[in-house]
């Protein structure tokens, strides 16, 4: 596996400060409609871009380090799910994936980027999923880190039951109770401080309405039947530690995708933080494969 290139940082510096290098951006994809983002590595275009998609408790700036280390060699973008951050919301009060999808599409149509490599951690999956199942060609590689699976094949009981279940949990803790009370799920007992109040940090920014839409959009998605339908370079990957979605989990959508399930050693459902260098050199090698395909073509 190549590693992405190496970057000197300071593990004084917060990881808040070290964001400030990436700002956040805000951009139109229809009237009244708008994603917001952080970029890195403008002027890299020999090489494709690297979208990013964060899951139903996180934002755009969970990816710094990713942001750090892989925009040295190429386009990096790492967005706002629609309804969180500055992005605007989608329509349905009960979102299906491809309503993202198609915000997705637009938000690449506003930045240009006519193909890319897209990488999607947990609910970030399930859009990415559905954005390769229906948009192909725009898609070099397709990289699912923690995948979650969605309710969408499971009974109604049991999908008002899970949708109900975090709702109620939302509304009792608001944003910044269930960060303190449920970020440390997100790790593996091996993630030190510093990781473990960055995905507190992000936790505690979610947006409540944003965050309800998203619990919908994860009771009614079937990520197994979307990457079932993906004619292109896909990759699993998911910690040895992960508790959300464990390995037994992603083992069924790997296998939906007809590929190999990767698994990270000493590292829970947010491996890209705790375990960034793995995750980096992960994301880059799958990146580096993709470019040695679209060069091809």
């Amino acid at each position: 596996m190549s590693a992405a290139l190496p970057v000197t940082v300071d593990r004084t510096v917060t990881l808040e400060t070290r964001l400030s290098h990436f700002p956040a951006r805000r951009i139109a994809i229809a009237p009244q409609c708008a994603i917001g983002y952080r970029e890195a590595g403008a002027g890299h275009a020999d090489a494709l871009p690297l979208v990013l998609l964060h899951g139903i408790g996180s934002g755009a700036a969970s990816w710094v380090q990713q942001l750090e280390a892989l925009g040295t060699t190429r386009r990096v973008f790492a967005w706002d799910a629609p309804g969180y951050g500055e992005s605007t919301p989608v329509a349905s009060a009960s979102p299906k994936a491809d309503e993202y999808a198609g915000a997705l599409d637009a938000w690449l149509d506003a930045l240009a980027v006519e193909r890319c490599v897209l990488v999607g951690h947990s609910l970030g999956a399930i859009i990415a999923g559905s954005y390769a199942a229906s948009r192909a060609q725009r898609v070099a590689g397709l990289l699912l880190i923690s995948p979650a699976a969605g309710y969408g094949t499971a009974s109604e009981d049991v999908r008002a039951s899970k949708r109900d279940s975090r709702l109620a949990m939302l509304a009792e803790l608001g944003p910044q109770g269930l960060a303190d009370q449920r970020s440390a799920n997100m790790l593996s007992p091996y993630a030190d401080e510093a990781s473990r109040d960055w995905v507190r940090w992000n936790m505690s920014r979610i947006v409540p309405t944003g965050y309800a839409q998203a619990t919908h959009l994860l009771a009614n998605a079937d990520l197994a039947s979307d990457v079932a339908r993906v004619d292109g370079p896909i990759a699993v990957a998911v910690g040895a530690e992960d508790s959300i979605t464990p390995p037994s989990s992603c083992e069924r959508i790997a296998q939906a995708a007809r590929t190999r399930l990767q698994i990270i050693p000493r590292a829970g459902h947010a491996g890209y933080i705790e375990a960034a260098n793995e995750y980096t050199a992960l994301i880059d090698a799958f990146c580096r494969a993709s470019d040695g395909q679209w060069s091809k073509a």
